[in-house]
């Protein structure tokens, strides 16, 4: 059977907010994603408003659960 060539990633955002996005990333890449993506709790530094473009890192998916 085949390996898979692509591996579920949890983007956290940087801000602190907790907000989370789930991307695939190829399994031969050497380096960790950081995107920047949109935040609807984090707060927007000149305006003071909710919701900014901030940079999001990825993490570990957390183990799945058995039943």
């Amino acid at each position: 059977m085949a390996k898979a060539t692509y591996v579920k990633v949890r983007l956290e955002s940087e801000a602190g907010t907790g907000y989370r996005y789930y991307a695939k990333r190829s399994t031969r890449a050497e380096y960790k994603l950081k995107l920047k993506k949109y935040d609807p709790w984090a707060i927007h530094p000149e305006t003071g408003n909710k919701g900014a473009h901030v940079y999001f890192v990825e993490k570990k998916m957390p183990p799945s659960k058995k039943n």
